[in-house]
């Protein structure tokens, strides 16, 4: 007796249901989550058919190997009329048609698409949002449109309480198209292998609210509720086709078939050692390591920033930073190239949507994104040189809302070679195209109101550094070796601001060997690990990976938690990390009789936490 098939169907016959002016919604960061299946059906059938044609494509990030995969093969003249999406670079035969005029192009920021589908789901008649003010994506600087083709604006500007905000207008869904792990016949999705969840529920809720159709892709089925319930991740309430795919069209990534690590089933072991060959990206990505701090929440972006990682790695920190990325990774070791998205050893994987709302919101400390166009405003742009279109991506959202921003990139483009010879950097040969410009061809990052915020910007490439100030950009290091006028302001457009003789980068980002900046990170001074809030009457004790060796320290800790709290006329609340926290067994006892004496004296009630259950027993035992 056969099995009925549920939802089952061909991709063929999923293709059918796409017509002609339909808006499609794509899922997918690259490669991962992207149904690739789908897309060739539907390429197959546009090819023998001509149908459908006249579609509206709506997606948040780049779906595309930069080759032939993704929605490169659906760039045909005649399949597309409109594309509202947050990337391009990946996707070379979109870009020809948008560049061309042959169809409507919008580039809108990643996360605010994200946000959209969430907001079409619920009927919402607008997303409203601070993101893309001052850049080209406000209507006062064309409202993302990439082409003189392109005339509706989907783009307003509002006003609440006297502060400004942009209104993206939303998009009526006809057909979802999403990717998961495994069915249930009833539809029930689940996402066990994917390295990334994103936006594939809040797209299915946008399709079936607005009347339309659901497409999921998958590696494997499962009978009627075998799947456990925790696993689900699209309700089959809201699917109404099932692919399963071929191998070959369901890699969890672009360059990677299955990584199990990505997924999350286990964690494995990170390389820790590095060659430690200095070339332009190691250099630049070792300047800015040294602006890492311990427990702050930071993104890595695409390029140059990946390099990051590796020195984190390299230096034995990765496990104080919690490196994120925009798609939904938090923590562990960020992957790069077309694995990009996806992660090692990950604390968790949110839905894309979710993290954007964090981004936004102000959960990132720093972020470390890519340079490529810079004018003496401190614009900066990354998304489009003549008829190179790259797209936003993400980039808007985070650059505009991390509490700091560091860009990298190297000096030059075109050809630059450089060497590091006893601890000096030298210039072999230079690029053939100045990045640092009089004005960028379109900005994706504001300098004004970057600069109005009072936002810390660094703009750091691998011969100097430059900060944002009130009058623009500002020098302010230079790389041992490199000569002020015949490497760095014969190959600019403007003067930078000079206030005086730049210092020379930091001399270890040029030697051959680990700079040391885990005990950089933990050797925290005792006066910086205490902070008292009058508002809460609360003493707020940072004792994470602080290791006591002598009883000098015991009497320092002593000492600056009298300077703190001696000339108060009340006792305070004491909340105390000890997250790592090491002592040697003999001091010990002098150290609780320390901590007895300051709680008999000062403290009114302690708080003590830990991350890890044995030390906290140990504390609870001691203290």
């Amino acid at each position: 007796m056969l099995q009925e098939p549920g939802k089952i169907v061909s991709p063929a016959e999923a293709a059918q249901i796409i017509k002609t002016g339909d808006t499609v919604a794509f899922d997918g960061f690259i490669g991962i989550g992207f149904a690739e299946e789908l897309a060739a059906a539907l390429e197959e059938r546009y090819l023998n058919t001509g149908e459908p044609s006249g579609l509206t494509f709506f997606y948040a990030s780049g779906l595309g190997d930069g080759e032939a995969k993704g929605l490169n093969r659906l760039a045909h003249e005649g399949l597309i009329k409109r594309l509202v999406c947050g990337h391009y670079g990946l996707t070379p035969g979109l870009v020809k048609l948008a560049v061309e005029n042959k169809i409507e192009a919008y580039n809108l920021p990643q996360g605010v698409i994200s946000c959209m589908f969430r907001d079409i789901a619920a009927k919402r008649p607008r997303t409203i949002t601070s993101v893309g003010l001052g850049t080209f994506v406000d209507p006062r600087r064309g409202g993302g449109k990439i082409n003189e083709l392109t005339v509706e604006d989907l783009v307003e500007v509002i006003e609440f309480d006297g502060k400004e905000y942009l209104s993206y207008k939303p998009l009526h869904i006809d057909v979802a198209v999403l990717r998961g792990t495994t069915a249930d016949l009833e539809g029930n999705i689940s996402m066990e292998k994917e390295a990334l969840t994103l936006d594939g529920l809040p797209i299915a809720m946008a399709a079936k609210n607005c009347g339309g159709t659901v497409l999921v892709q998958v590696e494997r089925t499962a009978d009627r509720d075998a799947l456990p319930v925790n696993r689900v991740k699209i309700p089959k309430v809201l699917v109404d086709c099932v692919v399963v795919a071929r191998p070959e069209n369901h890699t969890q990534t672009y360059a990677t078939s299955y990584n199990p690590a990505y997924a999350g089933e286990f964690r494995v072991p990170l390389e820790t050692s590095g060659s430690y060959s200095l070339d332009e990206k190691k250099i630049m990505s070792r300047r800015a390591a040294l602006e890492l701090r311990q427990n702050q929440v930071v993104n890595l972006g695409f390029g140059a920033p990946e390099g990051i990682a590796g020195v984190a790695a390299e230096e034995g920190i990765l496990d104080l930073i919690p490196l994120t990325a925009e798609p939904g990774v938090m923590g562990g070791m960020p992957a790069g190239g077309l694995d990009f998205g996806a992660a090692r050893n990950v604390d968790a994987i949110v839905d894309q949507g979710y993290q954007f709302d964090y981004y936004d919101g102000g959960g990132l400390d720093a972020a470390f994104l890519g340079l490529a166009q810079v004018d003496e405003r401190g614009n900066l742009n990354v998304s489009r040189f003549g008829p190179r279109l790259a797209g936003a991506g993400g980039f808007i959202n985070i650059s505009q809302n991390a509490g700091k921003v560091v860009f990298l990139g190297a000096f030059t483009a075109g050809g630059l070679q450089l060497e590091v010879k006893n601890g000096k950097l030298e210039i072999a040969r230079e690029g053939k195209y100045k990045k640092f410009v009089k004005q960028v061809e379109q900005v994706t990052f504001s300098g004004e109101v970057a600069i109005q915020n009072r936002k810390p910007v660094l703009f750091i490439t691998e011969r100097c550094v430059f900060r944002l100030g009130r009058q623009g950009l500002e020098l302010a290091e230079i790389a041992p070796g490199v000569d002020l006028e015949k490497d760095i302001l014969a190959h600019m457009e403007f003067e930078p601001v000079i206030k005086e003789t730049p210092p020379a980068m930091d001399l270890r980002i040029f030697e051959n060997q680990p700079m040391g900046l885990k005990k950089e990170l933990t050797d925290i001074p005792i006066r910086e690990r205490l902070t008292y809030d009058h508002n809460r009457n609360t003493l707020f004790v940072n004792f994470e990976s602080l290791s006591i060796r002598s009883l000098q320290e015991i009497e320092e800790i002593k000492q600056e938690v009298e300077k703190k709290l001696s000339g108060l006329d009340h006792r305070v609340y004491a909340v105390v990390n000890y997250h790592n926290f090491d002592i040697v067994p003999e001091l010990v006892d002098a150290y609780v009789e320390m901590v007895h004496y300051l709680t008999e004296r000062y403290y009114q009630k302690v708080t003590r936490y830990s991350t890890g259950a044995f030390q906290k027993l140990k504390l609870d035992t001691l203290l």
